[in-house]
């Protein structure tokens, strides 16, 4: 069986006992493996876990999709708390992260470093293509970008201020799980293209994907770029799209009237579960 329990997310669940804030985490369970996907920003995650018989310490590892703060600034926290399994993550990961606004940088990273997971004991494991993390169950990075139509903002840099250059998320990781109907993907920002990620999971393990959960970035997105996305991914088998976090509203209705794909918000405290 395959779970995806969301600790954490922008909107409240209909369970008003959890907490959110702009971020994601979720914990990921296989028959074979326990998964923190990304920590949030802070330690509310791991405030709202015990609410879903969530025992953190319990995950084999942790898995941080890229080094932005709203998905990495809470695993300190993680750690604090006694998880100890290695950290995944994509290449170039401890890369300073920004936002760039004219003549400004904001800091978008992870708020910790290297010298943290040493002082630790944390073993840190990077993906780099397909890294097998347990039976029917992989970390994925490295996608080529093959739909030129799924920009990533100006706005997003990495380096060390003046000199950063654009980031291309090259860090970005996402979970490809095996299911009865098909293969799930655990996304979480999609800053590379939910396109160009689904179709490289595609390719890389020749079966269909039956569902994709967690953040597509397609809250700034325009109604032709959204319509295309969802078109293509329905075209390509695609049946169930939970959307989270950098989603978006107007991805989401658009799903609602969209047939042959079913569409859900997955909120802090919400579940998702198949065969």
């Amino acid at each position: 069986m395959v779970s995806v329990k969301a600790l954490l997310d922008n909107q409240p669940s209909e369970c008003h006992v959890f907490k959110e804030k702009f971020g994601l985490s979720m914990f990921v369970q296989t028959d074979d493996i326990k998964i923190v996907f990304d920590c949030g920003p802070d330690g509310t995650a791991l405030g709202n876990a015990p609410h879903m018989n969530v025992d953190v310490t319990s995950a084999d590892c942790v898995v941080c999709s890229h080094a932005h703060y709203d998905h990495s600034g809470g695993f300190p926290d993680f750690v604090a708390a006694g998880v100890r399994g290695p950290l995944y993550t994509g290449p170039h990961y401890f890369e300073p992260k920004w936002s760039l606004y004219g003549v400004k940088w904001t800091y978008m990273g992870t708020g910790f470093d290297q010298c943290f997971l040493e002082q630790h004991g944390i073993e840190h494991r990077v993906v780099d293509g397909v890294v097998q993390l347990a039976p029917g169950c992989w970390a994925v990075s490295g996608f080529p970008r093959t739909h030129d139509f799924e920009t990533i903002p100006a706005k997003f840099v990495r380096g060390v201020p003046p000199h950063t250059a654009p980031d291309d998320f090259s860090d970005e990781v996402c979970l490809v799980l095996e299911s009865s109907k098909g293969l799930v993907m655990v996304v979480a920002c999609s800053h590379p293209g939910i396109l160009n990620m689904a179709g490289h999971v595609h390719a890389t393990f020749g079966k269909p994907i039956y569902a994709i959960l967690g953040g597509t970035h397609l809250n700034a997105a325009d109604d032709e770029r959204i319509a295309r996305t969802v078109r293509e991914l329905a075209a390509a088998g695609v049946k169930i799209l939970g959307f989270s976090h950098c989603s978006g509203e107007r991805a989401e209705a658009f799903v609602q009237d969209f047939p042959g794909v079913e569409g859900c918000h997955l909120g802090t405290g919400d579940y998702f579960a198949v065969e």
